[in-house]
């Protein structure tokens, strides 16, 4: 049977060309200020403006699996790495267009790939929303194939960014019921004082819990994505998102840099 996170498919390259030229068209239009300077910053890489001076800058971003066959420990069950599903991407002005900590719910889709490992619909709602870059994340780097990312492996995505634009992206923690990777609060600002930043931003991600589904031990629940016998099956919970660390629900979860490194760099960096 096909797993939840195995069943969707990404948007054609002709089609991604499209959506490009159309939001630099409204870029150039809205940004303030016009082209901002690019001035040097201590550990912060600094690329030049593409695309014709209209002040975006291309960023690639590296999303891998640094876990082990014995990162996850729970105590009635074999140990275990943490499969990565596939995820989406956000880029966008203000707050973050996927959830709001604190708050129930989030974009409509955040359940089925939190739970699921399924990104269509999340990406297909952000789509919709004005000035937000989404796209789906799903290939692995170095080969044809897509699906959940397992230790050793890496996802890598491009995008085009003006300064005042932020981050955002979502990859479930495969063996729990609803649990996710990404930025906290307001995502991750892709620009400091006009440079657009290039390293690590492992420390700026946390692992969330989508508040729809009631937590069981990670790695044995029966309604967990590898387990379960169909998508949303587990019983339902009405809590709000919020970190993983603020949850009692009695369980241990291995830290963020033991499953994932996140790394970003622009084209001149």
């Amino acid at each position: 049977m096909t797993r939840p996170f195995e069943r969707h498919g990404s948007r054609s390259v002709e089609r991604e060309r499209r959506r490009r030229h159309t939001r630099r068209d409204l870029l150039r239009t809205t940004a303030l200020g016009g082209t901002a300077a690019l001035s040097g910053f201590a550990g912060i890489g600094v690329a030049s403006a593409q695309d014709g001076g209209n002040g975006e800058t291309e960023f690639t971003v590296e999303i891998r699996n640094v876990s082990s066959n014995d990162t996850l420990q729970p105590p009635d069950g074999e140990r275990q790495p943490v499969p990565l599903s596939p995820g989406v991407y956000a880029v966008y002005r203000g707050g973050d267009p996927i959830f709001t900590a604190g708050k129930q719910g989030g974009a409509r889709g955040l359940e089925q790939l939190a739970e699921d490992g399924d990104p269509t619909r999340l990406e297909r709602s952000l789509d919709d929303q004005q000035g937000v870059q989404s796209d789906i994340f799903d290939r692995l780097e170095g080969s044809d194939q897509r699906g959940p990312l397992e230790p050793g492996r890496t996802y890598r995505f491009d995008f085009d960014a003006q300064p005042g634009e932020r981050l955002s992206f979502a990859t479930m923690f495969v063996p729990s019921n609803d649990l996710f990777f990404a930025p906290g609060g307001i995502g991750i600002p892709l620009f400091r004082d006009g440079s657009p930043i290039s390293g690590n931003v492992t420390s700026q991600v946390l692992l969330w819990d989508a508040g729809t589904e009631r937590n069981e031990q990670p790695g044995t629940g029966p309604n967990q994505a590898p387990r379960q016998s169909a998508p949303n099956t587990g019983p339902d919970e009405n809590a709000p998102v919020q970190p993983i660390s603020r949850v009692d629900d009695g369980f241990r979860y291995p830290a963020v840099a033991d499953v994932i490194r996140v790394t970003v760099a622009s084209r001149n960096a």
